[in-house]
């Protein structure tokens, strides 16, 4: 019994750490449309800072190698342009502030963190992916475009919603895009692009027209009320954490309180004053041998 106790608790230990080790490796997911601003956490900063000296931000897109953005708390300064340097920020918790999105900001962001030299512990990354409408008008005909860029595969579905009649647009999907054509005089209003991350479940929808009208960012910039994904993940982890332990520790209250079960089944008694050996089974007749 103690050793099957301590095979389960290892057992245990393993998955823990196995799935500790698998979520480390999930990056946050953002996406966000062109012209908005979105902030990204970095889950790994160590304390105490002064003014982020210890963090540096980088970037790396599909074609790029890393860029330093930030380095120790300040922007960087090589290999980085000063239209994007001027839309670079980080708040007070070392989160990297960008401003004005393009198209060009999609791809991954690590933030580092350093000691006397030294980095400290694994990078703390984020995914960010951005929307971008443009349009194209020909005569009296204008196609507008919803895209989806990313860091390297295409985890998003995007679908043009019209609220009119569908006889009025001829609607084309794409891999990660979409377009609409429809006559100038429609009412564009009634055009939106649904946009949904398959991994993290989030769901944009953009108002077609310029890029400062609606759209709902995912991941913290999500409204009011949902989860996001990083408490989500807190929320799963815990939750396996116990569903784990409660099957192991059912387990061997069930093999626990078997093994007693059959002890007692199988329970021999000595009558040594009549010399009779007496086999007791449970839901059968009692058998006795008597000795010579």
């Amino acid at each position: 019994m103690v050793e099957f106790r301590r095979i389960n608790v290892t057992l245990v230990v393993i998955l823990l750490l196995q799935f500790t080790a698998v979520t480390g490796q999930i990056p946050l997911s953002f996406t966000v449309r062109a012209g908005h601003s979105v902030t990204l956490p970095c889950e790994n900063v160590i304390k105490p800072q002064h003014k982020c000296d210890s963090t540096t931000w980088l970037y790396s897109s599909f074609r790029r190698t890393f860029i330093e953005l930030i380095n120790l708390g300040r922007i960087g300064t090589n290999g980085i342009s000063k239209a994007k340097s001027d839309r670079l920020s980080v708040t007070e918790e070392c989160s990297l502030v960008v401003n004005n999105i393009t198209r060009e900001d999609a791809g991954r962001y690590s933030c580092r963190q350093f000691r006397s030299g030294e980095q400290q512990g694994p990078d703390s990354q984020v995914l960010l992916s951005v929307i971008y409408m443009p349009q194209d008008k020909h005569n009296d005909m204008i196609t507008l475009y919803c895209a989806v860029v990313v860091y390297k595969e295409c985890h998003h579905t995007v679908k043009w919603v019209y609220e009119g009649n569908l006889n009025d647009v001829e609607i084309i999907p794409a891999t990660c895009s979409s377009r609409v054509t429809f006559a100038s005089h429609l009412d564009q209003k009634l055009l939106k692009c649904n946009v949904t991350d398959t991994e993290t479940g989030e769901t944009l929808l953009c108002d077609a027209g310029p890029q400062s009208s609606g759209s709902t960012p995912a991941g913290r910039n999500d409204p009011p009320g949902q989860v996001p994904d990083w408490l989500r993940l807190i929320i799963v982890s815990v939750g396996l954490a116990s569903l784990i332990i409660i099957v192991v520790t059912v387990t061997i209250w069930t093999r626990a309180k078997g093994n007693r079960a059959q002890t007692d089944d199988n329970a021999v008694h000595n009558d040594e004053d009549e010399g009779v050996v007496t086999y007791e089974n449970v839901g059968e007749p009692s058998a006795s041998i008597r000795l010579h």
